[in-house]
């Protein structure tokens, strides 16, 4: 973690924890970064940069404050407006950006908001460039081998410009409604748009691919994202697919890069029964290459039963799905994600796409002629309670001899049956304990029994 941008960019409350300022030197350095960069191979081309944002208010002040920077160091800065995560990703990719910037705080409330850096392959920024964004907004930047004090303003015809790109997310549309290979002609269709980056997009890829499209919290106002809506919130989808006699639905977050489905009968489909059933759809076809799902440790254990009954492997990463993405990258991986939603099919993105998982869902409705719970009813979700603890010291508590000695005998009560992970907080002095068993009853047991080791040891205040 670093001092501003976490796993997932930095974020904050707006103009609290991330500022105008804040966003005004990020676009400062970067236009200057990669304008310096270019120089250093001979290349006096303007540097380009993509930006996107979704529908909280405070994104439009970020969006200027970050062209304000990116121009005066003399770079291209080309406006997406309100579109998704992935969508910046995706173009940032194609059309041969230096690197894209995307404005949103994800699933937090409307008074949040973040800034998501990008590289020009689509993935997540690497820490090396983070880390000298995060020196120069602390004032001790070293580059190129020198310090700098002060970062030199564009002049004359060098001052960059502002190009309005909507041309790219039209693009990105297009895009995903080429990978619908099935019609989805007389499949009544919901899509909960969180009031975030999909209102304006979802809908015109499900309507051009024949789907009777019905939208709810599509009417963003600023300040109403994820507030009771989405994939955070998915109780009023389950209750318009019922009401409403829906095939399916699909609730996106904020900006747009995680999904959760509900069935016919209004039950919830979570990341891992995606990456079950799109598992197993690929390993029936021989797409499964490697025979691997990348999932993290927060999976469910009923995910990693199915998968075994399936003879499909799988391997557990970090929570994040940046670690999820590198480990797909490495080993040449083509299905991963998180519990949460975000899933990445490595073969068509670099990153989480809530629209396009949600097209892949589809996509294995409208090849097996089944319905979405048939697809799922392998899988069962194990009983599952999470406990937080605060602690003195993370460290020392997570090495404690009699802690160690609790959570081996609450595993080795479980049978097999169950799992128990014990890790730190990756932001505060917390420790998180999961149990996963047969029954809530076990679940409880096993909690309470490693609770109790760190009470006896003296690890909580």
């Amino acid at each position: 973690m670093g001092r501003y941008f976490g796993t997932d960019g930095f974020r904050g409350e707006a103009n609290c924890g991330l500022t105008a300022d804040h966003a005004y030197r990020v676009g400062r350095f970067l236009g200057w970064y990669y304008r310096e960069l270019r120089r250093q191979r001979g290349d006096m081309r303007t540097p380009r940069v993509v930006i996107g944002k979704d529908t909280r208010r405070s994104s439009y002040m970020l969006e200027y404050a970050l062209v304000g920077g990116l121009t005066a160091s003399g770079a291209e800065a080309c406006l997406m407006h309100v579109t998704t995560t992935p969508s910046v990703s995706y173009i940032a990719r194609v059309d041969d950006f230096d690197c894209g910037i995307m404005i949103s705080a994800s699933h937090n409330p409307y008074y949040d908001n973040g800034i998501k850096l990008i590289n020009s392959h689509g993935e997540k920024m690497d820490d090396e460039t983070i880390a000298l964004v995060e020196d120069f907004l602390d004032d001790r930047l070293e580059a190129f081998g020198k310090s700098w004090k002060e970062l030199p303003l564009a002049r004359r015809e060098e001052i960059g410009c502002t190009v309005d790109y909507v041309s790219g997310r039209n693009r990105y549309v297009g895009y995903l409604i080429s990978l619908g290979i099935y019609s989805f002609r007389g499949m009544k269709i919901a899509l909960d748009c969180a009031n975030g980056s999909a209102w304006n997009i979802a809908r015109s890829v499900f309507d051009a691919l024949g789907a009777k499209t019905y939208l709810i919290h599509a009417e963003p106002n600023g300040m109403n994202i994820n507030e009771n809506a989405g994939s955070t919130h998915i109780e009023s989808l389950q209750q318009y697919v019922l009401n409403h006699h829906m095939d399916a639905g699909f609730a996106y977050d904020g900006d747009a890069d995680r999904c959760l489905a509900v069935d016919e009968k209004g039950q919830v489909l979570t990341g891992d029964h995606i990456l079950y059933l799109y598992s197993r759809y690929m390993k029936d076809r021989e797409k499964l290459i490697p025979n691997t799902v990348v999932t993290t440790v927060m999976s469910n254990f009923g995910l990693y039963k199915a998968l075994d009954a399936a003879g499909i492997g799988y391997v557990r990463t970090q929570v994040g799905d940046r670690y999820v993405y590198e480990y797909m990258s490495r080993h040449g991986c083509r299905i991963g994600g998180e519990e949460s939603g975000h899933i990445i099919f490595s073969k068509y993105a670099t990153t989480g796409d809530g629209i396009l998982t949600s097209l892949k869902v589809m996509e294995v409705m409208m090849a097996r002629k089944q319905r979405l719970s048939e697809l799922a009813q392998d899988m069962t979700v194990y009983p599952h309670v999470l406990v937080n603890l605060r602690v003195q010291d993370r460290d020392a508590a997570m090495e404690n001899a009699a802690v160690k000695k609790a959570v081996a005998e609450a595993e080795k009560g479980l049978e097999g049956n169950g799992r128990i992970l014990v890790r730190p907080s990756g932001t505060e002095p917390v420790i998180r304990i999961l149990v996963e068993a047969e029954n809530p009853e076990r679940c409880q047991a096993c909690a309470r029994q490693v609770t109790e080791a760190f009470r006896a040891s003296g690890l909580i205040p």
